[in-house]
């Protein structure tokens, strides 16, 4: 097989937000040749965002949403005519993340009966109308940890199961390099026309899928002797043999870079007294607002409750947009426009899927496809 076919396999972006997973599935090799973004200024984020992010790696394709429809609206062949306006290919992948607000433990617990829970079993349906040859799908892990959820979602896999192999795993971003404890469940569909089902270990629905896995950062939880609280203010040094990359110090703007670095200087106002701030410690995240990251520590999301954004370590404001892109693993090229509102930017970041977990995710399916003469 064509290694070079393999790396420029086009795929199809539903929910594409930012395009973080996108970036991922770009920098493993991919080429996204469809985007789709039903919030307009998401759209000009994305747009904008890939768009430098490309650029500095000697690309010239500007990005755009190729269609800001809900997926609701979109029919298939229209997809294909945006997608592939010379025809359909023979191999090409479908890749999303369906908002997950209504799976989420925080969030509305609606579950497939909310608005936006609904949009994965839609998610579902494009599969089964445009029958890709693989197809990857990120949610939060509570669409699995409720029973009602999960067996909703059971027979739902199993209407994609009559054309695709699925297995599934829960990846936690920290153990990819990625400074947040993030974890997210990932659905890796094969086409069962493109693969010999001897080649798959388990059942349809089981264990054959190599998830990836860094053996570095492996268990990195509970490998390492984390940083404790601390008062406001305090000098601290960094715990013996706790790698820096993991830490939320690696993310931080020095004086320098706030006016140096695009959107480092980008944050929302504190309107909250210093003395009162003061009393919050550092490390101090088990509170319902005004959450303090510690230096030496990951962060336990990026955003977090209505959009609200961690207090920085050491000083008295929030995390900038830059810190917010830095913790989400977004390379500094990927510039956002000043005059879009900061509350889309961070709702934007907040969304996304940490990069580097996308690449990870991506790098082990090309190289499934590869070894498995999936694409032939």
């Amino acid at each position: 097989m064509n290694k070079y076919h393999v790396q420029k396999l086009p795929i199809l972006s539903f929910y594409s937000g930012g395009g973080f997973l996108d970036m991922g599935f770009e920098q493993a090799g991919f080429e996204i040749v469809w985007t789709n973004e039903v919030d307009v200024v998401f759209a000009k984020l994305h747009a904008a965002g890939i768009s430098s992010w490309r650029k500095s790696r000697g690309n010239k394709i500007k990005a755009e949403i190729f269609n800001t429809k809900s997926i609701e609206e979109i029919s298939s062949s229209e997809i294909l005519r945006e997608a592939f306006p010379d025809g359909r290919p023979k191999h090409f992948g479908i890749i999303g993340g369906p908002p997950c607000q209504d799976f989420s433990m925080n969030g509305s617990r609606k579950g497939f009966e909310g608005d936006r829970g609904k949009l994965t079993i839609l998610f579902f349906d494009k599969i089964l109308e445009l029958k890709p040859s693989f197809f990857v799908m990120e949610n939060v892990t509570g669409l699995t940890k409720r029973h009602e959820t999960k067996e909703f979602l059971k027979a739902h896999l199993k209407r994609v199961e009559k054309e695709y192999f699925i297995d599934y795993e829960k990846l936690n971003a920290l153990e990819f390099g990625v400074p947040q404890y993030r974890e997210r469940i990932f659905f890796i569909g094969i086409k069962k026309t493109e693969i010999d089902s001897k080649n798959l270990t388990h059942n349809p629905i089981g264990k054959w899928f190599p998830f990836p896995v860094d053996d570095k950062y492996k268990d990195a939880a509970t490998k390492y002797k984390w940083a404790s609280q601390a008062p406001f203010g305090k000098s601290l040094t960094k715990p013996k043999d706790l790698p820096i990359e993991l830490c939320v110090e690696s993310c931080l703007v020095t004086q320098k870079e706030i006016n140096s670095i695009a959107n480092a200087n980008e944050f929302f106002n504190l309107y909250v007294e210093y003395k009162v701030l003061d009393q919050i410690n550092e490390g101090e995240t088990n509170r319902p607002s005004f959450k303090r990251l510690h230096r030496f520590k990951y962060s336990p999301t990026a955003c977090y409750g209505n959009n609200e954004v961690h207090l920085h370590p050491y000083r008295h404001r929030r995390l900038s947009v830059r810190e917010a892109l830095r913790i989400q693993g977004v390379p500094d090229s990927y510039v956002l426009p000043p005059a879009l509102p900061l509350s889309k930017k961070f709702k934007m970041i907040g969304n996304g899927v940490p990069v580097p977990l996308a690449k990870a995710v991506a790098v082990a399916l090309k190289s499934f496809i590869m070894d498995n003469k999936v694409i032939n």
